[in-house]
């Protein structure tokens, strides 16, 4: 995840790996929050399909999606 970029997006870069920009600073779990949104946007599934399951506070995140 990239947080504090101007422009956010979400790009595939391997069959379950995605590199997320968000505009949000890594604060308050607000980067985090603002990086479910988006995953859920691109997957189109409803935001509470998507859980942070580990890297909380890393760079490095997994994020569990349920249809």
């Amino acid at each position: 995840m990239f947080p504090g970029v101007k422009e956010e997006e979400v790009t595939r870069v391997g069959a379950d790996a995605f590199n997320v920009k968000v505009r949000e600073k890594p604060e308050n779990n607000l980067a985090n929050m603002r990086a479910k949104e988006l995953l859920a946007i691109y997957m189109g599934v409803m935001e509470n399909k998507v859980r942070l399951i580990k890297g909380a506070h890393e760079p490095h995140k997994i994020f569990e999606i349920r249809e």
